[in-house]
């Protein structure tokens, strides 16, 4: 799928979703498009920037990071998700990081391989349903972790 940025006559903008290049024009010829908000047929490509992703997981300089949502968080949402992600990490303070070994490790421990301890990782979606069909309980963690390693 290609997205085209749109213009009509009256200079409303808005956006186009085509498989190719040819699929718009066919369609623009045929006078298929038409203005979401005028309904004017006359509708042509507007110039439009390249997306040019910032490497990595790092934003480009001077850019923000993207909304969303299109409204700020109401506070009452935004305070329970804090306390939330507080009382989960206050959790984990006594829990060791296994990483992607998660589901090895619990196994071990359910089969009395291992002494019991409180762990988290990383699992599959695949591994977790395992893991619930053998009789081990394991539940996902609400707000996202990541490793020692990744915070460094």
């Amino acid at each position: 799928m290609i997205v085209f940025q749109l213009a009509c006559d009256n200079a409303h903008s808005f956006e186009g979703w085509f498989r190719s290049s040819e699929d718009f024009a066919g369609q623009q010829a045929s006078g298929l498009l038409t203005c979401p908000v005028c309904e004017s047929a006359a509708v042509t490509k507007a110039p439009m920037a390249p997306a040019v992703p910032a490497k990595g997981n790092r934003l480009a300089p001077g850019s923000a990071a993207h909304p969303v949502a299109n409204r700020p968080m109401p506070p009452e949402v935004a305070a329970a998700l804090k306390a939330l992600a507080a009382a989960q990490a206050k959790a984990l303070e006594t829990s060791e990081w296994v990483g992607d070994r998660f589901a090895s490790r619990v196994r071990s421990m359910h089969y009395g391989e291992t002494e019991e301890k409180q762990v988290h990782g990383r699992a599959t979606r695949s591994d977790a349903e395992a893991l619930i069909e053998e009789g081990i309980a394991v539940s996902p963690l609400l707000v996202p972790v990541h490793s020692p390693e990744e915070l460094n």
